[in-house]
């Protein structure tokens, strides 16, 4: 018990020893902002990138199980257009077959260079076959060997099984760049609500939300911190 109190005051002084955003902040004004959030979507990433954000195109999603229970990971965008913000998996892995249950998700982007996070939520809908494969073919070759060893979430009996089966992966991905992987496909979310989130070192946070419920035009309103 003594020995398990240390390990949690170590913990608790190493976390409250963390600071928040401990940078310069850029301002929003979002009486400024476009009357569609995908232009200021873009702006955002635009300005990540520029701020030497990590992984400014990682973001997490969620989503819900057989049981109603959330479930999140974190995974990569894939495109934002005017149809929705774009990722890939398997339609086998766990939540390819949360998606085929209940087809809505929501996303949530995280950029602490700036202190800005965008939400996302919506109705999430597969792409084409065709247009899937073609998006894999965009990205590297270990994404396509990734896709081509499939069988994600499955449980998994030796580490060396997997090694074996991504060397061999590796080899077919190098020698086939046109290999089709038939389980992976596109997914869109497409937008009913998206917030930016811009943090304040004072703790007075702007929260800008568009909503859009059905095709109409987007409504915008501050929420508060």
């Amino acid at each position: 018990m003594g020995r398990m109190n240390e390990d949690r005051s170590d913990f608790l002084r190493r976390l409250h020893a963390q600071r928040v955003w401990d940078v310069e902040l850029p301002a929003f004004d979002p009486g400024a902002a476009p009357a569609e959030p995908l232009a200021l979507f873009r702006s955002w990433f635009a300005e990540a990138v520029d701020a030497g954000q990590t992984e400014p195109h990682t973001m997490t999603l969620a989503t819900v199980d057989a049981y109603g229970h959330p479930d999140v990971r974190t995974l990569m965008l894939h495109d934002a257009d005017e149809v929705g913000w774009h990722f890939g998996t398997h339609v086998t892995s766990a939540k390819g077959h949360q998606l085929a249950a209940h087809p809505h998700g929501a996303l949530n982007f995280y950029w602490p260079a700036q202190g800005r996070q965008v939400r996302v939520r919506g109705p999430v809908t597969l792409r084409s076959a065709a247009e899937s494969l073609a998006d894999l073919h965009a990205h590297s070759t270990g994404a396509l060997a990734s896709a081509l060893v499939g069988r994600q979430s499955e449980v998994l009996d030796s580490y060396d099984d997997l090694v074996r089966e991504f060397e061999a992966a590796w080899e077919r991905a190098r020698a086939e760049p046109e290999a089709d992987a038939p389980s992976w496909r596109l997914y869109v979310v497409t937008p009913r609500e998206v917030e930016f989130f811009q943090g304040e070192a004072r703790r007075r946070h702007v929260r800008l939300r568009y909503r859009r419920p059905g095709d109409g035009p987007w409504t915008r309103e501050l929420l508060r911190p």
